[in-house]
C-alpha cells in the first residue's frame, strides 16, 4: 500500500472517530428522569377532593368562599392546612420508574399484581380538569407505592411518604378548632341551665366596649370578656364522640345542656352547648356546636369562667377616662372645694390660689382615678331612699373630670364618695344606680386639699451666692461662713469641728431643695408634727440678703424627717428628701451638749 492510500484511509478513520464522538456527546437523547405524575395539577385551582377508601365511607371536601368544608360523610368545617398539604404533595409527586402500558400487557393480571383492582381512589377536581388516582400496593421494601392515573397509559411507582397525608377517616380532616375568628361577634348570651341564670352582653360599635344587658344594665369587664373569647378561639376539640340517641345526650349533660353560650355578629352565630365532665377525667367536658350535630370533648378550663357569677363579668374599674382631662373639680366641705384647670400643653392652675401647681402631681391624680378598683358591688337598683345609709345623699366629696375648662356640663367621669365601713368607702357614679365599695387604701390615695398640688420645688439658688449658714437648735446657735467654692469655716463666735467637704455637699443639696411630698399647710397644731421652739432650724443667707430657712420636725424611719418652710406668706410642712436629710443631719447640726 502506497503512502497516498495510507493517508486517505487515515483521514477517513479520523472523520469516523469525530462523527462517533459527536453522536455520543451531542446527539444522544436525554436520560430518562423522574416524571411528574400530575403535571397539570395546581393546588390553587382545586375545588373538590374525594377519598374513596376500600372499606370505609367516602370522604369529600369542597372549597367554598376560600374555605374547605367536608360534605361527606358529614357536613363539617375542614382542616384547610391538611388538605392543602396533600394537594401540594400530589403536585410535586414524581414517578421513577414508570411502567408503560405495553409492559402491563405482558403481565397477566398486572392490576391485581400491583394492587390496582379494589384499591383506594382519589378524585380531584379543578375549574377545568378532573383527575382520578388509583392507589395500589406498596413495593416489596415498603418505601414506594404503585398507582395509576385514570386516562393516562401505564402505571407509576412513587415514593410512599405522601400516603401519610391521606385521611384514614373523616375525623382526620375535621377542623378541631372550637371556633373561627372571634373579633366579629358583638353580642353574647349565656344560659346557665344549672343555676337557671341568663346573662347577655352587647358590644358598643363605637367604643368597642362590652356592656351587660341582662340580668341588669351595667358596664362589663371588656378585657375579661376579650380574654375568654380568645381562649375559645385558641381552644381545640380533643376527640369527636359518636352519639346515637337522646339518652346518650342526656347522659353527657347535653340534653338539656348545663350551659349554652351563643356568640352572634355579622355572620352566622356560633352556639356551644356544654355538658358534664368526663367520668375518668374531670379536666375535660363534653360539648356540642349547634348546627354541626357533632359531640366532642375539650378542655374544661376553656369554658369554666362562663359558669361564673354575674359580678365576675362586671367592670371593676370605677372610672373609665375616654378623653383627655382638661379640668378636675374637687368638691368637698370648706376649703376642700377647688378646681384644677389645664393651661397649655401640660401646665395646671388652681383659680384662687397663687402658688405654682405641680403638673406631675395632677397627672398622678388622673392615673390614680383611672386605676380605682371596685372592691365590692355593694347594692344594685339603688333608690334615693337607699342613699342616706351609705352617706351618699349628701356626699362628703365629689370628683368631676371634664374634657374642657370652664365648668362645662360635658363630663368624662365623676364619682361621689360617702361614708366608710368595714375598711371600705361607699361610692357611686351619679349616672348609675349602683353603690360600690373601694378600699381605704385607694381612698387615702386621693388628695383632699388644694395645697397638696403646690409645686414641690421649694427654692433654687446658686451655692456661690451663699455668704453664711445659720444653725439654731434649742437656743444654741452656730454660724458657718462661706469663703468661696468649697471653702467653709466657723465664725469667731462658733466653736467645734467643721467638715468642709461634708458641709459643702449638704449646702449643695439645700440649694435645689424639692419636697418628697406635702404634709400640711398653715398647721394649727405644729407640735403634733414635731415643730417646737427647740427644733433645729437651718438658715442659708444669700449675698442679696435673702434668707432660705427650713425647720425640722419628727423623724421618719430614721432616713428622713418632716420639715417646714415659709412660702407664699404661709407655713408649708413637707417630707424632706432622704439623701439631703442624711447630709444635713451629719454636717449641719450643732454638736451635742457636753456632759455636766
Amino acid at each position: 500500500m502506497n503512502s497516498k492510500t495510507t493517508s486517505i484511509w487515515f483521514v477517513i478513520a479520523a472523520a469516523l472517530a469525530g462523527a462517533i464522538f459527536a453522536v455520543h456527546q451531542y446527539l444522544q437523547p436525554p436520560a430518562a428522569g423522574p416524571v411528574l405524575v400530575l403535571p397539570n395539577l395546581s393546588p390553587a385551582s382545586v375545588t373538590s377532593i374525594e377519598i374513596h377508601p376500600t372499606n370505609a365511607p367516602e370522604i369529600q371536601a369542597n372549597l367554598t368562599n376560600g374555605n374547605w368544608a367536608l360534605i361527606q360523610p358529614m357536613v363539617f368545617p375542614a382542616q384547610s392546612a391538611a388538605i392543602e398539604a396533600l394537594l401540594d404533595a400530589l403536585q410535586r409527586l414524581t414517578a421513577a420508574p414508570r411502567i408503560s402500558a405495553a409492559e402491563l400487557l405482558k403481565h397477566k393480571d398486572a392490576d391485581a399484581q400491583y394492587g390496582l383492582t379494589a384499591a383506594p381512589r382519589l378524585v380531584i377536581e379543578s375549574d377545568n380538569q378532573r383527575w382520578q388516582i388509583i392507589v395500589g400496593k406498596k413495593t416489596a421494601p415498603g418505601d414506594a407505592v404503585y398507582l395509576r392515573v385514570v386516562g393516562v397509559p401505564g402505571a407509576f411507582v412513587t415514593d410512599a411518604n405522601w400516603l401519610k397525608l391521606i385521611p384514614r377517616s373523616a375525623d382526620d380532616w375535621r377542623d378541631r378548632s372550637l371556633a373561627g375568628v372571634m373579633e366579629n361577634f358583638d353580642s353574647i348570651l349565656v344560659t346557665n341551665g344549672i343555676k337557671g341564670l341568663a346573662m347577655a352582653f352587647h358590644r358598643d360599635p363605637g367604643t368597642r366596649l362590652w356592656r351587660m344587658t341582662q340580668p341588669l344594665q351595667a358596664r362589663a369587664d371588656s378585657g375579661h370578656i376579650a380574654e375568654l373569647l380568645q381562649r375559645i378561639q385558641q381552644g381545640e376539640i380533643q376527640q369527636f364522640i359518636g352519639v346515637s340517641s337522646t339518652n346518650d345526650l342526656a347522659h353527657l349533660g347535653l340534653q338539656p345542656p348545663n350551659l349554652t353560650l351563643s356568640l352572634a355578629g355579622a355572620g352566622l352565630p356560633v352556639v356551644f352547648q356544654l355538658g358534664n365532665a368526663l367520668t375518668n377525667d374531670a379536666s375535660r367536658i363534653y360539648g356540642e356546636r349547634v348546627g354541626l350535630d357533632t359531640v366532642f370533648t375539650t378542655v374544661a378550663a376553656t369554658f369554666a369562667p362562663w359558669y361564673g357569677a354575674v359580678n365576675s363579668f362586671r367592670d371593676t374599674n370605677l372610672l373609665e377616662l375616654t378623653a383627655p382631662v382638661a379640668e378636675i373639680e374637687m368638691r368637698g366641705p370648706g376649703t376642700n372645694h377647688f378646681v384644677l384647670r389645664r393651661e397649655g400643653t401640660n401646665d395646671w392652675k388652681i383659680p384662687g390660689y397663687a402658688f405654682p401647681v405641680d403638673a406631675a402631681n395632677v397627672e398622678l391624680l388622673i392615673r390614680t382615678l383611672a386605676s380605682l378598683h371596685i372592691a365590692d358591688f355593694v347594692k344594685d337598683a339603688v333608690t334615693p331612699a337607699d342613699l342616706p345609709a351609705y352617706g351618699l345623699d349628701k356626699p362628703s366629696r365629689e370628683i368631676i373630670l371634664r374634657p374642657a375648662t370652664g365648668g362645662s356640663n360635658n363630663v368624662i367621669a365623676n364619682v361621689e364618695l360617702g361614708t366608710n365601713q368595714n375598711n371600705e368607702v361607699y361610692v357611686r357614679r351619679p349616672r348609675e344606680n349602683f353603690i360600690y365599695g373601694i378600699t381605704m387604701e385607694d381612698y387615702n390615695r386621693l388628695p383632699e386639699q388644694a395645697w397638696e398640688f403646690r409645686s414641690r420645688r421649694i427654692w433654687n439658688f446658686n451655692v456661690n451666692d451663699v455668704t453664711q449658714v445659720l444653725l439654731d437648735e434649742a437656743g444654741r446657735k452656730r454660724r458657718i461662713l462661706h469663703g468661696g467654692p468649697g471653702k467653709w469655716d466657723l465664725a469667731a463666735d462658733s466653736t467645734g469641728i467643721l467638715d468642709e467637704n461634708g458641709t459643702d455637699q449638704a449646702v449643695q443639696e439645700l440649694a435645689h431643695l424639692t419636697a418628697v411630698g406635702w404634709a400640711g399647710h398653715n398647721l394649727k397644731h405644729p407640735g403634733y408634727y414635731g415643730f417646737t421652739t427647740n427644733s433645729l432650724r437651718v438658715t442659708v443667707v444669700l449675698n442679696d440678703g435673702k434668707k432660705c430657712s427650713v425647720e425640722f420636725g419628727l423623724p421618719i424611719s430614721g432616713e428622713s424627717a418632716l420639715a417646714s418652710v415659709k412660702l407664699d406668706h404661709g407655713e408649708w410642712a413637707f417630707i424632706f428628701p432622704p439623701g439631703a436629710y442624711q447630709l444635713v443631719s451629719q454636717y449641719l447640726t450643732l454638736p451635742a451638749r457636753p456632759s455636766p
